[in-house]
């Protein structure tokens, strides 16, 4: 974005034009009621507030500015003067206290912003947000990290205003829960280099063809799904469940688990088939001709769910990886199975890979520290895309998927799904849609993270945030086709 306004302003459109249509943008967006304070830094997004300043007294409303620092950019001094001359009062912090306004707007810091905020800037956010005022912020909340989502603090918004387009530090991290409501007002600004894509509603509707009668469950494919053992039978029961597998487009689930859980799970078993296999203390064996038998005929699997960390996982890997050309989704202990394994067995590969981690597990597949992870989310996930030839999907408040080249966000999801079992339902759902579309790994991983947030925003509707279990978002998929 900042490479692209740049350009807008060498080709296109001045700089002071710019931010008059960004200023306007934002005051076209907010219904102004009462009395208003617009608080601004010293940069442009300074400027954009002046800006709505003049307007707004235009309009006969009642608003004051508060400024951090007497200082300007070239242009929000331009428009700084404009708002005196229209007759803004204006006054700067001293340690005064912000209540008694209806709405303060922000303008303090913008997408630059790297760091913590410190001295006066500090205060007036901890003011703001102690304010009780409806809070609205420019561009992106001060203090938000614009790439990374993260921060120390920041203004908490109840509406954030994006100008020209969407920042990755509008969804990632701790975005989602220091802004309200998220808008885009688009100022002219022409985009330049590759963007990154957000999954929406009509993308994952797309991404489904309507079933013909000329067909069966074969036409849907068979999927397997690899994993449990003694101490983790329900997660490979929450992966298989009608509603993460079948429900998301597969036409039969093939269940392999070690043949001592088979008892506690043949009763949540209907229309699933069950594949023993032969184990040792309670995980699976690396049985040759077992695993060949599990996964033949498959047009897809997913590894790992439940599957520990002892047991023959390394060699059981390494044969699927080498021998099955198919679309792979691994998860959970398959991930740290993998951590133990040479990435070169990833990208060179029969099959086409799918890792599903949280940060701590990218963490032992890459080598990067977690807070590294969360400070650069994308570029993280992307350069190990590429190093290891696979797709990533890297969990989070909203999700990261990339090839190394192409990346997605999915933005679905709710703060009840941080529970146990919530990657075993992704992972049932991702592996069902390879069933159908083994040739688009991206799309499957992306489509699978919007579907399984979706189903987990109404579950928590039906059963609040503390009280919902992953086994209710992989019921509430069906309701996702009745919309």
């Amino acid at each position: 974005m900042r490479l692209s306004d740049t350009r807008t302003v060498e080709t296109k459109t001045p700089s002071k034009e710019l931010m008059y249509q960004a200023g306007k943008g934002i005051f076209e967006s907010v219904k102004w009621q009462g009395k208003t304070l617009i608080a601004c830094g010293t940069g442009n997004n300074a400027g954009d507030g002046y800006v709505v300043a003049t307007l707004l007294k235009e309009q006969g409303k009642d608003v004051e500015l508060l400024l951090v620092e007497e200082r300007f950019s070239p242009d929000g001094k331009y428009y700084f003067d404009k708002a005196k001359d229209a007759g803004v009062s204006h006054s700067l912090y001293r340690g005064q206290d912000l209540a008694g306004y209806d709405c303060v707007l922000d303008c303090i810091f913008g997408t630059g912003f790297k760091g913590t905020a410190t001295g006066v800037a500090r205060e007036v956010i901890e003011r703001i947000n102690a304010s009780g005022a409806y809070v609205v912020s420019c561009d992106i909340n001060s203090g938000l990290n614009g790439d990374s989502g993260m921060a120390e603090l920041c203004v908490k918004s109840d509406l954030t205003v994006s100008i020209g387009d969407y920042k990755t530090g509008h969804f990632l991290n701790m975005a989602k829960d220091e802004i309200g409501n998220l808008i885009n007002v688009d100022i002219g600004i022409d985009l330049i280099g590759a963007p990154y894509h957000l999954v929406e509603d009509d993308d994952a509707r797309a991404f489904f063809d309507k079933r013909r009668n000329f067909s069966n469950k074969g036409t849907y494919g068979y999927i397997t799904l690899l994993g449990g053992c003694t101490e983790y039978a329900g997660a490979i029961k929450l992966a298989n469940m009608a509603g993460s597998a079948m429900r998301s487009g597969a036409g039969v689930v093939k269940l392999a688990v070690p043949r001592g859980i088979v008892g506690s799970v043949s009763p949540y078993l209907l229309e699933s088939t069950l594949y023993p296999l032969s184990e040792c203390d309670g995980a699976v064996s690396f049985v040759k001709e077992e695993i060949d038998g599990a996964l033949g005929g498959s047009k897809a699997a997913g590894v790992g769910m439940g599957w520990g960390q002892r047991g023959d996982n390394v060699q059981i890997l390494e044969h699927v990886l080498k021998n099955y050309n198919i679309p792979l989704v691994i998860d959970a202990d398959g991930l740290n199975t993998l951590s133990k394994m040479d990435l070169d067995l990833v990208k060179n590969s029969a099959c086409s890979v799918i890792v599903t981690p949280h940060p701590k597990e990218l963490e032992r597949l890459s080598g990067v520290s977690v807070q590294d992870i969360l400070n650069d989310p994308v570029g993280t996930a992307r350069d190990f895309a590429k190093k290891a030839g696979c797709v990533v999907l890297l969990k989070g408040p909203t999700t990261v998927i990339t090839d190394g080249e192409s990346v997605l966000l999915s933005s679905t999801g709710c703060p009840g799904m941080a529970t146990a079992g919530s990657g075993d339902v992704l992972s049932g759902i991702i592996t069902a849609l390879c069933a159908s579309h083994p040739n688009e790994p991206l799309m499957c991983a992306a489509v699978g993270a919007y579907i399984n947030g979706k189903a987990g925003e109404i579950a928590e509707e039906q059963f609040g945030e503390i009280s919902m279990l992953a086994s209710d978002t992989a019921r509430a998929i069906f309701t996702l086709w009745q919309e």
